[in-house]
């Protein structure tokens, strides 16, 4: 796939986040769970716990500088269930793998699809909207393509089993040969994202409730 094919065929991007998060992300940048931990300075055991083990809850963290952040669960991926799909790798280094990324749906649709799952349709989301054409101009070199929801060990409606997933998940998009995109990543974090996003929107189950920012309002 070329950039210029993924930016006709997908030209925005759909991060999820927390109800809340926005003011922080705007001003710290887009930062995945690693980026965050280290931000707030977590070390040790609560580190592991968050970063490198299945977290079947949200992890509240707090700092006298950056204030409340959340780290959002990973109810739809299961240890166990995760070690039944994994080919090359442990759960280990697969949350490990997850969490040095912040990601992106390139379509609605499966956006949808997560806001109505039942541990998230009864609250409201944050839902971040950012063209993918700005977003490859400033960090084309750390994005990389999954064909699967990587985050999610659900069965494949077509199989009845979970998509098996490894190291070669994630592809560059020179490397990407999949037919269809399900997830946009980029390593790390996204620094620049208030400059990149055009709108910030609020969302419960399939209905956008409200837009809290936009671009040309706050430029």
């Amino acid at each position: 796939m070329t950039p210029q094919e993924l930016v006709r065929r997908y030209p925005l991007l759909y991060h999820m986040a927390e109800l809340t998060s926005w003011p922080n992300i705007r001003k710290y940048g887009l930062l995945s769970t690693s980026a965050l931990l280290d931000l707030y300075g977590v070390t040790g055991q609560d580190r592991v716990d968050i970063e490198s083990r299945w977290r079947s809850k949200s992890f509240p963290l707090t700092h006298p500088t950056y204030g409340i952040a959340v780290v959002r669960d990973q109810l739809p991926m299961p240890e166990d269930k995760l070690g039944q799909c994994l080919v090359d790798m442990t759960t280990r280094e697969w949350y490990e793998l997850i969490n040095g990324r912040t990601f992106f749906w390139v379509d609605q649709t499966p956006l949808v699809w997560m806001l109505k799952a039942s541990p998230y349709r009864g609250r409201e989301h944050c839902v971040i909207v950012v063209p993918t054409r700005a977003l490859l101009d400033n960090h084309r070199d750390k994005v990389t393509l999954s064909a699967i929801n990587s985050g999610s060990v659900h069965p494949s409606k077509s199989t009845g089993a979970p998509r098996s997933r490894g190291r070669d998940t994630f592809k560059s998009i020179r490397d990407f040969t999949s037919r269809w995109v399900t997830e946009l990543a980029v390593e790390y974090s996204v620094p620049d994202i208030a400059n990149l996003a055009t709108r910030v929107e609020v969302w419960r189950g399939d209905r956008c409730l409200r837009v809290t920012w936009r671009r040309d309002a706050s430029s």
